[in-house]
């Protein structure tokens, strides 16, 4: 009978032995041998009446390691169920001699695989901590800003040959590239007009005597500053969340180059800028863009102090790692095949990856963080909602409710949205158990804390 020896190799690293014996496997080659005599297809022969040696000699050697690594799989897997050991990924098969599999001398073998283990660790007291809630005060000069922003974008352009004023705005074609002009596939490509004066000091030297048609490259921090920087970002539909938004390199391509005079403030523009808000006065858009501009200053304020946690959790949560297991599974058992040196150079990474899914599962199993259908419906919703925006849809949204149960079967879409709606809850839970003091900064600093850490 077929057992399974269990024998620790190191920290947190175990080695699982499968012992067969040939009663384990034999009668299930020696069934699988007769059910091929019964099926093959041979030129001279009757379906049926193949000669039992035959199939042996063509199929046997194959069909006997099949059943013989079966069997194996079945007893590991069976073993694991049982006894239930905290494991990560899979077990990683040592070298085993499958060479010396014959089917014409069954026997006894053993087969290795190595585990590692999950560490058992406390939770850093988070309560116990401190975190600052930096906020930014929106201003007067802020909204005005903002509001001349949106006069130009909405503005008649006069087209003129070259760059030679902070006042002109150009149309540019931005294409995600490397630093050499080379496109990333699957990147951000994006036709939109940029006020000159939105990049830098450095750039806006660069860019006078440009023409239409010249282009170059840039990473978008090194264009464009602060709030400028916020802006393009927002542009380009690059959200904080992002990877590194701001470290992007984009490929700039100059279509026109005007001078723009500035769209009247008039009911017929406060309608475009703000549909259905039934705007009147210049003093109501700019309660209405304070309102908006704070919210966004608001959630970028809470991101931040959700970094702070992470940090917190992440750092001060002490825990051990199987480091030469893991290394191993990284070359063989990951994504790809790596080479020694590629899987040591990824390896904190990819521990601090496993740290983060240790404790981020410990808590949303210890609070019941889980995510409903309804709320899974609701956030989809609001997603559609989002997308179509200002479109005029009618009145008849009956549509709606069959679109979002189309987008239900979706697993790949519902995994991602389960995904952030469980980190929101965990954030929430984590935002709930930390005392923070609040400090008023500038938007610029607050930047500056968000393009330090982007997680």
């Amino acid at each position: 009978m077929a057992t399974v020896e269990r024998v620790n190799t190191g920290l947190l690293n175990d080695k699982l032995t499968v012992k067969l014996n040939k009663e384990d496997y034999l009668p299930s080659f020696e069934k699988k041998l007769k059910e091929y005599s019964k099926t093959a297809n041979i030129p001279g022969f009757r379906k049926g009446m193949v000669p039992a040696g035959m199939i042996k000699k063509m199929y046997g050697a194959g069909l006997f390691q099949d059943e013989v690594l079966r069997t194996i799989e079945k007893q590991l897997y069976t073993y694991l169920d049982k006894e239930k050991p905290e494991i990560f990924a899979q077990p990683l098969p040592l070298e085993n001699e499958l060479q010396k599999l014959d089917m014409n001398s069954p026997g006894d073998f053993d087969f290795s695989f190595e585990i590692g283990l999950k560490p058992a660790f406390t939770l850093s007291d988070i309560a116990k901590a401190s975190f600052t809630r930096n906020t930014v005060s929106v201003t007067d000069e802020m909204v005005t800003e903002e509001i001349n922003r949106m006069q130009l974008k909405a503005g008649k352009m006069q087209e003129k040959e070259t760059i030679d004023n902070e006042e002109d705005v150009i149309n540019v074609l931005l294409t995600e590239s490397d630093e050499n002009s080379i496109g990333i596939e699957g990147g951000v490509i994006k036709d939109i007009s940029v006020p000159v004066k939105l990049f830098n000091s450095k750039m806006q030297k660069q860019l006078m005597g440009k023409k239409a048609g010249d282009s170059f490259v840039y990473q978008l921090e090194s264009a464009f500053e602060g709030e400028n920087l916020v802006t393009i970002l927002k542009d380009l539909d690059l959200k904080n969340n992002d990877t590194a938004p701001a470290k992007k390199y984009f490929q700039q391509e100059i279509k026109t180059i005007g001078i723009v005079e500035k769209r009247e403030m008039n009911e017929e523009f406060f309608n475009e800028v703000y549909p259905g808000k039934n705007i009147k006065t210049e003093e109501d858009l700019k309660t209405a863009l304070k309102e908006e501009i704070q919210k966004y200053w608001d959630a970028q304020s809470r991101n931040q102090l959700h970094d702070q946690l992470y940090h917190n959790l992440l750092e001060q949560t002490k825990m051990e790692f199987p480091k030469e297991f893991l290394t191993r599974w990284l070359k063989t058992g990951g994504d790809k095949q790596r080479t020694h040196e590629e899987a040591e150079a990824e390896y904190p990474t990819f521990e601090n990856q496993l740290k983060w899914t240790l404790i981020s599962d410990t808590i949303i199993k210890e609070n019941k963080l889980d995510v409903s259908e309804e709320e899974l419906r609701a956030s989809l919703k609001e997603e559609v909602s989002r997308y179509f925006g200002n479109m005029n849809m009618g009145e008849d949204m009956s549509w709606l409710e069959s679109y979002i149960d189309r987008m239900m079967k979706d697993e790949k879409q519902i995994d991602a949205t389960y995904r952030r709606l469980v980190t929101e809850k965990l954030f929430g839970w984590a935002e709930g158990q930390a005392k923070s003091t609040e400090k008023t900064v500038t938007s610029e600093e607050l930047i500056a804390m968000q393009h330090n850490h982007q997680h």
